[in-house]
């Protein structure tokens, strides 16, 4: 199992409460970048595509803490950039922690040794390093090679200390799924408590716009992987829910909640979801009261028409999981099904076209940046 069992009682019990309160909209991730800076330039991320100004912005302990509690989700997730570059990082840690919410960092290891002795091992804490498949693969994915190693070595260390360790891997079209099952038991023998798998979002910034998955292709791929795992073996721990890895194989038909991992970032609160920034909120309130997300979603925009990531389906699944629990543990007792028909998919005829914003959404951030600088300026000389 690569969810532990006081984590899976924490979020079931909290999923049946909304429910029970009837409330159809509730974050289960809170999603943090505190900030935007990396130290890798990844040809499949656009992340790291602004200006200085806003790559040097930070998240401050004070906000972060402050929107833990605002969303009130179970989890929270610190990605980026890279989440260790931020220096008071260990205290937003230790908050999230006192707090009894799980704390995952999204890493690619490059500080964790450096970095490491400012932490502390807890039931409530978790990191998850960035591994896109075996060496030749990820150091291909990041764009720089030894990453793998390093990363490798980081996560022998962690758990070494007595840490939870798990591993995120992103994959493209050109993920090979025998090669992706070998990499799965590679990594399981070195005693990852939990495999997250993802297929490429397509980021608009993105470099590399050449290897994102279409959703039949991202089916045919989790299915094939699925398929090679070798009898026998030590069985993978997926950090994910049976239903979700259920869906990615193409057997659950799911529309997405992206206010189920909502995204606090510098800019604000993340309009619609991690993914997709188009525009942003001041508090989580305005967030889920005053976003239109029926605009959003396969189906009804273009940009989300590919889609199956985590971010936006997990928590469909984890719903699912609580409205039918017997179909989780059938999945769960006798595996995910690879072969025959797959559920239907959604219509695309009707979906909106994309809007491209990111340009100006940056202007004017860049612009209310600078606007602060010159009151704080103005207010320092009176």
């Amino acid at each position: 199992m690569g969810i532990p069992l006081r984590q899976i009682m924490t979020v079931g019990s909290y999923v049946v409460r909304q429910h029970l309160k009837g409330n159809k909209r509730y974050p289960l991730v809170l999603m943090m970048e505190p900030l935007f800076r990396c130290n890798l330039a990844c040809a499949g991320c656009g992340k790291i595509d602004y200006p200085d100004a806003i790559l040097n912005k930070r998240l401050s302990v004070e906000d972060a803490l402050a929107s833990v509690d605002e969303c009130g989700a179970p989890i929270v997730v610190m990605a980026g950039g890279e989440p260790l570059i931020h220096k008071d990082l260990p205290k937003i840690v230790r908050g999230i922690v006192e707090r009894r919410k799980y704390a995952i960092v999204c890493t690619n290891a490059l500080l964790l040794e450096k970095k490491i002795h400012e932490y502390e091992p807890s039931p409530y804490f978790t990191w998850s390093i960035h591994l896109d498949g075996d060496r030749e693969m990820h150091d291909k994915s990041v764009c720089k090679q030894g990453v793998y190693d390093k990363a490798v070595a980081a996560l022998q260390l962690a758990k070494a200390r007595g840490f939870r360790v798990t591993i995120n891997c992103t994959f493209f079209n050109d993920a090979d799924p025998e090669r992706v099952a070998r990499f799965f038991d590679t990594v399981t023998a070195l005693g990852v408590d939990g495999i997250t798998m993802s297929p490429g979002y397509a980021y608009e910034r993105a470099p590399d716009q050449k290897h994102f998955l279409n959703r039949l292709a991202t089916k045919e791929l989790f299915r094939g992987v699925l398929r090679n795992a070798k009898p026998g073996s030590k069985r993978w721990a997926f950090n994910q829910s049976s239903m979700f890895i259920d869906f990615l194989a193409g057997n659950q038909t799911y529309k997405c909640t992206p206010w189920g991992n909502p995204t606090r970032t510098v800019f604000g609160w993340q309009r619609p979801c991690y993914l997709l920034g188009e525009g942003y909120a001041a508090t989580f309130k305005e967030l889920m009261d005053e976003t239109d997300w029926d605009k959003y979603g396969v189906g009804h925009y273009e940009k989300c028409a590919d889609c199956m990531v985590h971010s936006g389906f997990e928590a469909s699944a984890v719903r699912d999981t609580v409205a039918r629990p017997w179909a989780a543990a059938k999945v769960a007792l006798f595996g995910v099904r690879t072969e025959g028909p797959m559920a239907p998919e959604i219509p695309l005829d009707r979906q909106r076209p994309a809007e491209y914003v990111f340009s100006r959404n940056v202007a004017q951030k860049l612009s209310e940046m600078n606007a602060e600088a010159r009151a704080e300026q103005t207010a320092d000389a009176a």
